[in-house]
């Protein structure tokens, strides 16, 4: 089991302080835009080393905290970043800016915050089912491709978010790249926790990055 239910608790304390898309081939052989997010994913593994949930100030566009922390939803937001330039504060933000309502109400905001909103798990679920990424949920591991994101219900209402990786355990199981509190990890959680969310979000032509890992 893992060192979760403490550490994973700190995603709820964060929540509560148009490219277009295509499907990823089979996770066996994932394409070029799988391998750059993936890639990206992967060198945060040993550069993020804890987890702060603390609420923080950002730049706008490409704000981050340091490289070195972050949450659960920073894995996706730097891979997408370094992988294809694609700022997702930019585009939750402005989403939520035209759409405010269509948004999950649940933190008593009036106004869209763009120094969070893209950092709250439910806000991100809400982003891709409005980019048409959501996937059906399923119990098969072949059904999660490279490159997807998930998310949890961890329980008491904790959500989780990561990206499902190409690599696997021996019975065919993808492993999860994310941090739920001890740094970037890749992980077999895949099954671990109520899955509430499946999506692949990935540009059919990548872009080059606006700018390299911090």
């Amino acid at each position: 089991m893992f060192r979760h239910r403490f550490v994973a608790l700190l995603c709820t304390v964060l929540l509560v302080t148009s490219h277009v898309v295509a499907a990823a081939p089979d996770a066996s052989t994932p394409d070029a835009s799988t391998k750059a997010l993936l890639g990206q994913a992967t060198k945060q593994i040993g550069v993020t080393l804890s987890y702060d949930p603390n609420y923080r100030q950002l730049g706008y566009p490409m704000g981050d905290v340091p490289r070195s922390t972050g949450v659960c939803t920073d894995v996706v937001i730097r891979a997408y970043r370094d992988a294809f330039g694609i700022d997702l504060q930019q585009r939750v933000h402005e989403d939520m800016r035209a759409n405010f309502k269509q948004y999950p109400r649940k933190w008593g905001l009036k106004k869209p915050d763009r120094n969070i909103d893209h950092r709250r798990v439910p806000n991100l679920m809400t982003f891709l089912t409005r980019q048409q990424a959501s996937l059906p949920i399923s119990k098969i591991a072949s059904d999660y491709q490279a490159g997807d994101i998930v998310t949890w219900d961890l329980g008491g209402g904790i959500t989780h978010i990561g990206l499902v990786d190409q690599t696997a355990t021996a019975d065919a199981r993808p492993l999860i790249i994310h941090n739920i509190g001890a740094g970037t990890q890749r992980e077999d959680l895949l099954f671990e926790y109520k899955i509430i969310g499946h999506y692949r979000w990935l540009p059919i032509d990548a872009p080059a990055p606006t700018r390299g890992s911090q």
